[in-house]
Parts: C-alpha cells; sequence; structure tokens
C-alpha cells in the first residue's frame, strides 16, 4: 500500500504547539475539513472521538494513529502531524505521544480501511524512519521521511 495515495504534503505538520489529546484530535480535524469539504470539522471530530472512546489509539512508542468511518464522504484523507512536546494520549504503554498518523475514510471500506493503518503501522515500526519522522524540522522533510 503506497501512503502517497492517502496521505499529501499539504496534509503534513511538523512540530504542531499542541498540548493535549483532545487538541490534537482538534487540529487533525483541521486539516482534514481542507480536503474533506463535504463534511464540517466538527463531523470530522465526532468521527475520531467516537473510535477513541472505544480505546486509545497510542500504540507505545510515542507513536498513535488515531482514525475514524466518515458516514458523508467518500474521500480517505490522512494527516500526518509531530507534535512540539509530547503529550498525555493514554497510549498502552503509557508513554507520551509526539507522531500522530490519523486516517479517515468512507464507512462503507472498512477493508481498505485495515490494509492502510496496517501499512502506516509497518512504516512506523521501523527505527529508521521514525527517527527521520522526529527530526524533521519541516512539513517537507515530515513528509518525505514517511513516504520515501
Amino acid at each position: 500500500m503506497d501512503i502517497q495515495s492517502f496521505l499529501s504534503l499539504d496534509c503534513t505538520e511538523c512540530a504542531v504547539p499542541v498540548t493535549s489529546k483532545k487538541r490534537v484530535l482538534e487540529f487533525i480535524s483541521q486539516v482534514a475539513a481542507k480536503k474533506l469539504t463535504e463534511l464540517s470539522e466538527q463531523e470530522i471530530l465526532d468521527a475520531l472521538m467516537h473510535r477513541e472512546r472505544l480505546g486509545s489509539t497510542g500504540i507505545g512508542n510515542g507513536i498513535a494513529l488515531p482514525h475514524g468511518r466518515l458516514t458523508n464522504s467518500t474521500n480517505t484523507v490522512a494527516v500526518l502531524l509531530t507534535s512540539e512536546n509530547a503529550i498525555n494520549y493514554d497510549a498502552i504503554d503509557n508513554q507520551p505521544v509526539n507522531v500522530f498518523f490519523a486516517l479517515l475514510v468512507p464507512e462503507a471500506e472498512c477493508k481498505a480501511h485495515l490494509k492502510s493503518l496496517a501499512a502506516v503501522a509497518e512504516k512506523l515500526s521501523d527505527k529508521a524512519i521514525l527517527k527521520r519522522i522526529r527530526a524533521a524540522q519541516t512539513n517537507q522533510e515530515l513528509y518525505q521521511a514517511i513516504t520515501e
């Protein structure tokens, strides 16, 4: 699965000054709403929050994979961001998180959604890629770290 098929440079943000899990999800919703013009920021946030209520998407090692299913969209959009400082995200290892890869998919595309999440998780499990992501100083560097 090619991450570039659902992640674009304009949905990649480096060193975002967020201080809480809710603020991260709000920021992701703002960025995604630019691509998902048929949805409001609130609808996107609601999808992300709905999934978080089922259990934290913090997968450990300072990484979270927030995701949600969208009922009124046919587009898949990803948002990659790093935070200025690691934040408490209720991750499974109880460690703070500073790398966030969000995936928003149409409700009808559950199988593709799982494949996309698996591809992202595999990339983020590569220590060299994760090191490049955390070292990125610009949105371009961050985007290249995950897509090359």
